[in-house]
């Protein structure tokens, strides 16, 4: 279960480093789009954009279904919350060092009679 989850996390981690994809993710949290209109905003061939649809699919980002000739696609935002979920961490983490930080700047002078 535990590999599972990480495996999960690095193929999210994966899709989502490319910034093709992540505006592929975008635009179908709007709604769902074919093939043609996920890769009408770029200068790239069909046969590229179906890699990087592929890559969202594996990673279980996009949900890919056929009906004739016509691909369509639509986001499934269940796996970011993995991705989400281990992000949280490192945000309670600057936050803490944020807060200090701003602890520090608005009291200068507290800190250096403490020294």
């Amino acid at each position: 279960m535990v590999n599972e989850r990480l495996a999960t996390l690095d193929r999210v981690f994966r899709a989502l480093a490319d910034p093709t994809r992540r505006r592929m993710l975008r635009s179908l949290a709007s709604k769902e789009r074919t093939v043609g209109e996920l890769a009408e905003p770029f200068r790239m061939s069909l046969a590229a954009v179906s890699k990087h649809i592929k890559v969202l699919e594996e990673a279980g980002l996009v949900r890919r279904t056929v009906q004739g000739r016509t691909h369509y696609c639509r986001l499934n935002p269940r796996p970011l919350s993995t991705a989400h979920e281990w992000l949280s961490f490192y945000e309670r983490f600057w936050n803490e060092r944020l807060d200090a930080l701003e602890a520090l700047l608005r009291h200068p002078q507290r800190d250096r009679e403490t020294e």
